[in-house]
């Protein structure tokens, strides 16, 4: 496929994608990665024509793999979803969701018997399970105690040998107490996490703190970094090509954000498509495009769309 086409200077330029050069890169394509928040759906509403996009791109014979960085459901979550709202049927195989992938960094980096200190939800520490990752249940938090010597010497699991930061409605200082403590044992417990999104947009503009807030503040207090499994990280790419036989010239990254979903797929040489319905703008890819940074020209993507409707002209017979 295509890919971006550099100006003088070495800058990429994105191009919107219809037409023949649509038909074009869709038929050379095999697999299809989308990300789905701002993609295919906001909140409960899929978006307009998407579906019947990917039912059409599913009946041409291409893969159809979903990655997302959001934590909070289980792949078997997002397969029932993306059924619910009249997508094309997804087995768990074809979902990456970060909360899976970071159980499956877990299992891979933990020795064993060693379990995780889990700031998350339910869909992460039910992924943790299907892994074989002993973990600490996750939920609600108490300080143990009026005082800070209290919560310095409240018990400690010697077993935790990681902590693990996905979405938390849970999210509260004694969690944060605690994963500290548990970092301050040394390097040998990891600092893991499912993603660095800052905001989660909803309907009607609305939106949320996102996971990278939470990432931040554990961060801070611990003074090291996590590694991060979601994207822009190559760690849930090489998920998705150890599951399947994946040719990245042949691979399309569909995604709404220029800092996960477009550097990911940048960065693995996929041929990267931004949708225009969820968070960036047109507006902001032209900036990077007049850019010498390198960093921002790694954000362009090669083509764009306002939305996955678009694509309908491109699958008709």
């Amino acid at each position: 496929m295509a890919a971006a086409e550099a100006r003088p200077g070495g800058r990429r330029r994105c191009r919107r994608l219809e037409g023949e050069a649509a038909r074009a890169v869709l038929g050379a394509a095999d697999t299809l990665l989308f990300d789905c928040d701002g993609v295919l759906w906001r909140g409960e509403a899929a978006l307009g024509g998407a579906a019947a996009a990917l039912g059409r791109l599913a009946a041409a014979g291409k893969r159809l793999c979903y990655v997302t960085n959001n934590s909070s459901r289980t792949r078997q979550a997002y397969g029932e979803k993306l059924r619910r709202l009249g997508f094309p049927p997804a087995t768990p195989r074809h979902v990456f969701g970060s909360a899976y992938c970071a159980a499956r960094f877990l299992r891979q980096a933990l020795p064993p018997g060693a379990a995780a200190y889990v700031l998350g939800g339910p869909a992460l520490a039910a992924e943790l399970r299907e892994a074989g990752v002993p973990h600490l249940e996750p939920g609600p938090a108490a300080l143990p105690g009026p005082a800070p010597a209290d919560w310095a010497r409240a018990p400690l699991d010697p077993a935790v040998r990681a902590v693990l930061v996905g979405f938390d409605e849970h999210f509260s200082y004694a969690k944060l107490c605690q994963a500290l403590r548990y970092l301050l044992r040394g390097p040998d417990c990891l600092l893991v996490a499912t993603n660095r999104d800052h905001r989660l947009p909803l309907e009607g503009g609305a939106a949320i703190p996102g996971t990278g807030c939470l990432v931040k503040a554990v961060e801070t207090a611990a003074e090291r970094e996590a590694f991060i499994v979601g994207k822009p990280n190559r760690y849930m790419f090489d998920c998705v090509a150890s599951e399947f036989d994946i040719d990245p010239a042949r691979t399309i990254m569909v995604g709404d954000r220029l800092d996960t979903d477009i550097l990911m797929g940048n960065t693995c040489g996929l041929t990267t498509l931004l949708t225009l319905t969820g968070v960036t703008t047109l507006e902001e890819v032209k900036g990077h495009e007049e850019s010498d940074c390198p960093a921002r020209q790694s954000l362009v993507p090669d083509y764009y769309v306002d939305s996955i409707a678009d694509l309908l002209p491109a699958l008709e017979d």
